[in-house]
């Protein structure tokens, strides 16, 4: 069982709390780990007391990891140490909280707490070379980010690197790749780790490749449009995205449909190219041959329908009557008369 021992040479029935703590640690740090430093405080008052961190788990009605977490937590922040044993099983951890009048500089967070592994351990061993490696992550992620880690950046990244089988090295590349890009948000690194995931980017030169690829197709998709000149805007980043990811396009398909929208509207317009591009997906198109083929059918169905057009209107026109309309010099009843009997009647006269 893990133990906190607990060192302290003035009794008294009353636990104090600085006001610097509450000025400039209680209002950024999460409640369950104020919950735990107050605790640490209290059984201070208990000389040479002990607390298991199952105990204070029970006090306190949260899980073993929450305490890990939360000593960790005020560790790096100056207000917590602890040495951790070099030897044996259950560690003992002389807690000493106490206040500073100026906060230390952060150290990484260290996702538990658990004894050094003797070398006859191989497991541990390699149990806390990970743990380490995990720590120098944290500090890095740090640097890039220029921030303090919070919780749920913590949680992020032990989700890469535990869940996703994600390596340092690659967590680290992915986030000075984000970083670069002018993101910090956290949301936006967990998409970007996902979708390498889900290109089963493995590596560093892996993922250097695909982010490569992917400047290029940028840039060749923004010059098809005759931009020139800048980045992609995040609206437009987002529709290149979907071209790429979501509806799987070859650049040379997305190029043709850019070319299209230039012939058609004679404007850069990714909300035009979108809708021939979504067409596109409907109809099955994965190559420039299927285009063809497509543009071949509709020239085809085009001219019978101009044929059919013609034929109509020729026989619109064949069928029509050709009738004067009515008019007050032809509105009167024809006269029939016999040539030959006028004839005789002159030649009598």
């Amino acid at each position: 069982m893990r133990k906190l021992t607990l060192t302290n040479h003035v009794q008294s029935d009353t636990t104090v709390l600085e006001n610097e703590f509450i000025d400039h640690y209680m209002a950024e740090a999460n409640g369950e780990y104020v919950k735990v430093y107050l605790i640490l405080l209290r059984h201070l008052n208990e000389p040479s007391g002990t607390l298991t961190i199952s105990k204070i788990a029970d006090l306190l009605d949260i899980t073993e990891k929450d305490v890990i977490r939360a000593l960790n937590y005020w560790k790096k922040k100056g207000l917590l140490d602890y040495d951790m044993p070099v030897d044996g099983e259950t560690p003992a951890i002389p807690a000493q909280p106490r206040m500073t009048e100026e906060p230390s500089a952060p150290e990484p967070a260290a996702p538990s707490i658990q004894p050094a592994p003797t070398t006859t351990d191989v497991s541990s061993i390699e149990q806390y070379r990970s743990r380490k490696e995990f720590k120098e992550l944290l500090f890095v992620a740090e640097q890039y980010l220029g921030k303090t880690l919070s919780h749920s950046d913590v949680e992020s990244i032990t989700y890469f690197y535990e869940t996703l089988h994600m390596s340092a090295d690659l967590i680290e590349y992915l986030i000075e790749y984000c970083v670069e890009n002018s993101h910090t948000s956290m949301h936006y690194i967990q998409k970007v780790a996902l979708s390498w995931c889900e290109r089963h980017i493995k590596t560093v030169s892996e993922a250097k490749a695909s982010s490569m690829a992917y400047n290029k197709n940028c840039y060749s998709i923004l010059g098809a449009f005759g931009i020139k000149g800048r980045a992609p805007a995040p609206s437009e980043m987002e529709y290149i995205k979907r071209w790429t990811s979501e509806y799987g396009f070859s650049l040379d398909l997305i190029l043709n449909a850019c070319a299209r929208t230039m012939n058609a509207i004679h404007q850069p317009s990714f909300d035009y190219t979108e809708s021939i591009l979504k067409k596109w997906l409907e109809q099955s198109v994965k190559n420039i041959q299927d285009i063809e083929t497509l543009d071949a059918g509709f020239i085809r169905e085009k001219e019978t329908r101009e044929k059919e057009r013609r034929e109509k209107e020729l026989q619109r026109k064949s069928a029509a009557k050709i009738t004067p309309a009515p008019t007050k010099f032809n509105n009167f009843e024809n006269r029939s008369y016999d040539m030959s009997d006028l004839e005789r009647k002159l030649l009598q006269q």
